[in-house]
């Protein structure tokens, strides 16, 4: 099946759906399940492609199979995050922004893999990789000065056409305990700026919810970054001050759009989906992450449920267009 882009998407590039948010595939294989959850995630309207994760490899059990699957025509969106989480956790001075020379050496080995694997998906699969993220590891120990250096290496790597974005992440807080503590967002935009390519900006609004524990205070992010004129992308993903079905509070759970699940307890409500709307302007790709609910077992489940998060974000930016 070849996937056909929505006449009229979301966004001016579409929608891009977090395969490994809503997936089961990374705690147990099932290759049949997996395959119908890319087939179904990708003819859903609005959706273009999808996020996938690499985690050392671009799939985390069989590379191969996931060449060979994929859907032909998909955007792809890769995304480092998980596995540059999990080095950190091993190596605390791990990270393309790391002041530590190994540390930082380490990272860019990284991506110098992660751009190969670029360039065998595009050759290997019928998709194609649109967007790659970067992200300002080390967790607590971020420097700017280190990140300049890490940019003009990786500006210098062939990634296939893809648009390099640097994923906002929660920054050090005076006040509360990090998630991912990375940089903050004034630094990533300056030095996405100063760097000489065409480095974007992505915003994750329940990553900057964890990180502001303000659901206004988001949409203000958003404004800022869509103001510095490099706002690549923003995904819908939410978070919740209490413990949930969906974790506990303040986790990088990938909660829902409220009125998609009002038990999930999550900030992002049609109020928000529309304040982020608004200050995105034209962002040119929009992006829902959500994870499935706890009750998913199907394929024809977990589809069901990101179907109902993109209807809730079409509908308010239907009921913003007829308004206006």
């Amino acid at each position: 099946m070849r996937y056909e882009p929505p006449a009229e998407p979301l966004a001016p590039r579409g929608a891009l759906v977090s395969a490994y948010a809503a997936s089961p595939a990374h705690g147990s294989w099932d290759p049949v399940l997996e395959g119908e959850l890319l087939r179904g995630l990708c003819a859903l309207p609005d959706v273009v492609g999808l996020e996938i994760p690499w985690l050392g490899a671009i799939h985390p059990h069989d590379s191969a199979w996931f060449l060979h699957n994929v859907p032909a025509g998909a955007q792809l969106s890769l995304t480092a995050l998980p596995f540059v989480m999990k080095r950190c956790r091993e190596a605390p001075h791990y990270g393309i922004a790391s002041p530590d020379r190994a540390g930082r050496t380490a990272a860019l080995a990284d991506l110098r893999r992660l751009a190969a694997d670029v360039r065998m998906l595009t050759e290997q699969s019928e998709a194609e990789v649109a967007v790659v993220s970067l992200h300002t590891a080390p967790a607590g120990g971020a420097d700017s000065a280190a990140l300049a250096e890490s940019l003009a290496e990786l500006t210098d790597l062939d990634w296939n056409g893809a648009q390099l974005v640097i994923e906002h992440c929660d920054a050090v807080m005076p006040d509360h305990p990090f998630e991912k503590g990375f940089l903050p967002v004034a630094d990533e935009i300056a030095l996405a700026a100063q760097s000489g390519a065409s480095i974007g900006m992505w915003v994750n609004w329940g990553r900057s919810a964890i990180e502001l524990r303000s659901a206004d205070s988001v949409t203000s992010q958003i404004a800022a970054v869509a103001g510095s004129g490099l706002l690549t992308g923003l995904t819908f993903s939410g978070a919740s001050a209490a413990d949930g079905p969906y974790g506990h509070a303040w986790s990088d759970a990938h909660l829902p759009v409220l009125s998609a699940d009002p038990a999930s307890g999550s900030l992002l409500d049609d109020v928000h989906v529309r304040a982020a709307l608004s200050a995105a302007a034209d962002v040119e790709w929009l992006g829902v992450k959500v994870s499935r609910r706890p009750h998913d077992r199907t394929a024809a489940d977990i589809v069901r449920t990101v179907e109902s998060n993109l209807s809730a974000i079409r509908n308010v930016q239907t009921d913003g267009e007829v308004k206006a």
